[in-house]
């Protein structure tokens, strides 16, 4: 069996429990075992950047440290964990004498120093590689077939792309072909990659509002009846901020779509999570 050394992050744990849960069976189900980075912290996420240019690599380069001793590659599910990640990535490549302080400091922490030579990997990313996109549509015993969605990846999960560049940052196609392997329909629509408001839904809830809003008719004129994302800030603003006298539209992420084309069992435990009840829709 092999093991992906794998780092969850804080929202995995918490409110994207049904990420967690869901990915979790995926990689059940693929005889792979997922080894969490060791003693992991926060990445810093949202807020570490407003504290200073240090702590914003400094969190995410201690985690690149320890996964590095674990194995060549980290995969990653949340979008904003792998946009921070890549970006410290990247910054300690370069080699530029502020890189090699953080590194220094960090390593005087850990016992050892960032070598750069770990690949950083979206689980969207490892999940369309061609030759598992074949495996997914031979494995699909519940295909999705008739299933319209509208695949949503957000601000961090395809930009900038001088640092993530996995995908298009302006017309991403990835998330698209993972959903029609599992025979789904992805809608064309030009919201993939506009923002849903991100942390400001606590700060300026009326804002995240209307940006949700604006992105759920989106997907609808669109012919869409579910979004699907790899985001669990996108998920969490788009399945809590919808328009309370408007029916819900279901927001899933990626690997719930994919444990339900393979009819893996106790999805009962992650889909009951969810705000806006998917469970209808899938029962079709």
């Amino acid at each position: 069996m092999k093991t992906a050394t794998y780092y969850p992050g804080c929202s995995l744990h918490s409110t994207a429990i049904e990420y967690q849960l869901s990915t979790e069976a995926i990689f059940t189900a693929l005889g792979m075992d997922l080894a969490e980075v060791k003693d992991w912290n926060c990445c810093g996420a949202t807020p570490a950047h407003a504290a200073g240019d240090f702590l914003s690599h400094a969190l995410p380069l201690r985690n690149l440290i320890i996964a590095e001793k674990m194995g060549e590659e980290i995969i990653l599910p949340c979008a904003a964990c792998y946009n921070v990640f890549r970006k410290t990535h990247k910054f300690m490549r370069e080699s530029t004498k502020e890189a090699d302080e953080v590194n220094r400091e960090v390593a005087g922490i850990v016992g050892t120093r960032y070598q750069g030579k770990l690949a950083v990997r979206h689980l969207l990313e490892v999940f369309t590689e061609e030759e598992m996109l074949n495996k997914f549509k031979a494995s699909a015993t519940r295909p999705l077939t008739g299933l319209k969605v509208a695949t949503y990846y957000g601000c961090l999960l395809v930009r900038p792309s001088e640092a993530v560049a996995f995908d298009d940052p302006e017309q991403p196609r990835k998330l698209d072909l993972l959903m029609e392997s599992l025979g789904a329909d992805a809608v064309a629509w030009s919201y993939k990659t506009d923002c849903c408001g991100g942390s400001m839904a606590v700060p300026r809830p009326g804002v995240v509002t209307g940006l949700v809003g604006n992105l759920v008719e989106a997907a609808r004129r669109a012919g869409a009846e579910a979004i699907v994302t790899a985001c669990p800030l996108c998920q969490a603003n788009l399945d809590t901020r919808q328009h309370p006298q408007k029916a819900g539209m279901p927001v899933f992420y990626f690997t719930e779509l994919m444990a339900a084309a393979f009819n893996l069992p106790n999805q009962e435990k992650w889909l009951r999570k969810h705000i806006i009840d998917p469970r209808p829709l899938l029962s079709r």
